[in-house]
């Protein structure tokens, strides 16, 4: 699904965040171990990506289906990247999508990603998204711009079927990704949204998500 069509409805959503405090050491964001999808909401685009807590390896985890579908869930947030930096976060893809080519608008389906949005208002060229994707196609470590718009940048941390049906961990710093990405210093998140895709492929996925949450180290 296309960021142009994704950030600025999240933008809008900025005025409605919720004044939550967070913990200077630590930030969960999504609680799925606990059965809880608290403060996320649905945005569909094209169909229903199925969104539904199950129990899998013995734990609750968030699980994914999407069949040719483009819907998403998002949660306004207030995150103090100079206090709580990292983000974490895991996930199990059963079903990467292979063989697309992700730098077209053809090809921008992933099987599993989560996007991280920073606005200074409510206009799209005040927004700028980090989108951490199970890549299909692209080297773990790679970047690029998405195929719709250069405020938004992918990045690979997860590569096709080398991990296909295993959970699979990740720590990003992300005030240090959107300085590499786009130049700046970004000291907020306001809004983190979870997307499994596959409506320019047509294709069927299947993914877990696992708790999400932000630490200082």
């Amino acid at each position: 699904m296309a960021p142009h069509l994704l950030l600025p409805r999240l933008a809008a959503l900025l005025l409605l965040t919720l004044g939550s405090s967070y913990s200077v050491f630590a930030t969960l964001v999504g609680d799925f171990e606990s059965g809880s999808m608290d403060g996320w909401e649905p945005q569909s685009f094209k169909g229903e990506t199925d969104y539904t807590i199950v129990e899998i390896d013995h734990q609750r985890a968030l699980r994914a289906d999407s069949q040719g579908s483009a819907s998403g869930l998002h949660r306004s947030v207030n995150i103090d990247l100079q206090k709580t930096p990292y983000l974490n976060w895991s996930w199990r893809v059963e079903q990467p999508l292979t063989g697309l080519d992700e730098t077209t608008k053809q090809g921008d389906d992933y099987a599993a990603r989560i996007y991280l949005i920073h606005s200074n208002g409510i206009f799209f060229w005040d927004t700028q998204a980090l989108s951490y994707v199970w890549s299909g196609s692209q080297a773990e470590g790679t970047a690029w711009p998405n195929a719709y718009t250069a405020n938004s940048i992918n990045i690979a941390v997860a590569h096709g079927s080398e991990q296909q049906g295993q959970w699979v961990h990740h720590k990003r710093n992300v005030r240090e990704d959107f300085m590499a990405q786009f130049s700046r210093q970004v000291d907020t998140v306001s809004a983190i949204a979870i997307m499994t895709d596959t409506d320019n492929s047509n294709r069927a996925a299947t993914a877990y998500y696992g708790n999400i949450y932000f630490s200082a180290e």
